[in-house]
């Protein structure tokens, strides 16, 4: 993968609050490492770090039924979708105001690949939109707050 590729402002972006190779180390590598994804996944307190092992511990703990595990193929492709959505498209941002079904939109406070106040902006420009900022999270909110997430995503469902 050619980490160039990355817009300086995008890269800036996911980086805040975390240094850009702490990101890139963790994402950017055909192995990802348990601590490097508790890292970018999870908050540095202790308590969401050890929210994160334990999710872990059900996501790989479990050894029938499983996903098949995604590849480096499937990672990059990720990659260079997301660097596409990362070029600023004014038009497509005023667009989302025309979405009239209702939105559940979620993250953690302490995301490092996007930001709470890109959840706050899509938030307020969808017109039925319900957020819901996690505390103590950062990208792997949902796993850390698997129990809440999933009342939340059944309340806005019904």
């Amino acid at each position: 993968m050619d980490w160039s590729r990355l817009p300086g402002a995008q890269l800036a972006r996911l980086a805040a609050g975390k240094q850009a190779g702490d990101l890139i180390g963790a994402i950017g590598t055909p192995q990802t490492s348990p601590e490097e994804y508790l890292g970018v996944f999870f908050a540095a307190s202790p308590a969401s770090q050890q929210a994160g092992k334990e999710a872990l511990g059900r996501m790989f703990g479990r050894t029938e039924g499983r996903d098949d595990m995604t590849n480096w193929a499937t990672r990059e492709a990720q990659y260079d979708a997301v660097c596409a959505w990362g070029i600023p498209d004014h038009s497509a941002l005023e667009r989302v105001e025309a979405l009239q079904m209702p939105v559940f939109v979620a993250n953690g406070d302490s995301d490092p690949m996007i930001r709470p106040q890109y959840s706050y902006l899509l938030a307020g420009l969808i017109p039925q939109a319900r957020l819901k900022i996690y505390p103590d999270a950062a990208h792997g909110f949902l796993f850390q707050h698997h129990a809440e997430f999933a009342v939340d995503v059944t309340d806005f469902l019904s």
